[in-house]
């Protein structure tokens, strides 16, 4: 192998460009640590999360134990009975104001009507008195 001079420029070129490229040993240990770090923090919590699960899991179990719904089929039926008479009897008011304001509408033509009439009387009062 042989040796050839190189201009100091050139080797400070070549050498920026490695260090550019390449992480220093010292900094990949600080990026290690700083992983492990966070993966020890992650660890901690995915620990605390797994308890706080575990926890609401037995919460869950120990209410539905405690609880058991009784179902009543009178109170059901009686329920059921009930919400039908509302419905018809909803249905019926429903149909009673309808018919109010279609009597409404109707008086309201009727109204009108006579009111037309009541002008064509007076136009034709009007044209048959002589003017002075």
């Amino acid at each position: 192998m042989k040796r050839v001079p190189v201009p100091a420029r050139l080797k400070k070129a070549v050498r920026t460009w490695f260090d550019s490229r390449y992480i220093s040993i010292a900094d990949h240990r600080q990026d290690i640590k700083d992983a492990l770090w966070e993966v020890q923090t992650l660890r901690r919590e995915m620990a605390t999360l797994q308890q706080e699960v575990k926890r609401l899991q037995q919460e869950v179990e120990r209410l539905r134990k405690a609880r058991q719904p009784v179902i009543d089929k009178k109170k059901i039926d009686d329920t059921h009975r009930l919400a039908q008479e509302t419905a018809k009897a909803l249905d019926g008011v429903l149909q009673n104001e309808v018919l109010v304001w279609q009597a409404i509408d109707q008086l309201k033509d009727q109204l009108r009507d006579e009111r037309r009439n009541e002008r064509r009387d007076e136009r034709g009062r009007a044209e048959e008195q002589p003017c002075a």
